[in-house]
């Protein structure tokens, strides 16, 4: 009899066990699923790059990418003709809501600002920064669903 009653509770204590760990995976896949949604929604702000080397005319870039390199070498995002940038100078990223500049180790350095940059930084529009002889200014837009429209009537 005892026997029985042991392996009844056994039984049970299993299939608590089954729904117990099914809920925990429920409860998970709502939770991820949650997220997506709401980094889905999320859009980042697209960045201008105005690039000006010298007495040369300046040259814009636009992008909506999250990851910009800058550099001599052709594959760049931004690839210039400055014997002092080395192949692949700086990054600019977007993450954590915030747009960053990166020096790359490179020989010359990231000026933002006139401080050297040694740590990724956070950037914001109208921020300069130097790499090699070539001077760069920033615009970001502002994101889609953050920007205001006035109604009139």
């Amino acid at each position: 009899m005892t026997a029985i009653v042991a392996l009844g509770l056994r039984i049970l204590l299993t299939g608590a066990l089954y729904i117990f760990l099914g809920w925990i995976l429920y409860t998970l896949g709502q939770e991820i699923r949650q997220q997506g949604a709401t980094l889905a929604s999320q859009r980042n702000s697209g960045i201008q790059i105005d690039a000006k080397k010298g007495n040369d005319s300046e040259q814009k870039y636009h992008f909506w990418q999250t990851d910009i390199t800058i550099g001599r070498n052709p594959n760049c995002d931004i690839s210039l003709k400055d014997d002092s940038l080395s192949a692949i100078h700086a990054r600019i990223s977007y993450h954590h809501t915030q747009w960053w500049l990166e020096d790359l180790d490179s020989k010359n350095g990231t000026f933002l600002n006139k401080n050297q940059v040694i740590v990724p930084t956070v950037i914001i529009t109208d921020d300069q920064f130097k790499c090699g002889n070539t001077f760069f200014t920033i615009r970001i837009d502002p994101p889609e669903d953050k920007v205001s429209h006035k109604i009139t009537s």
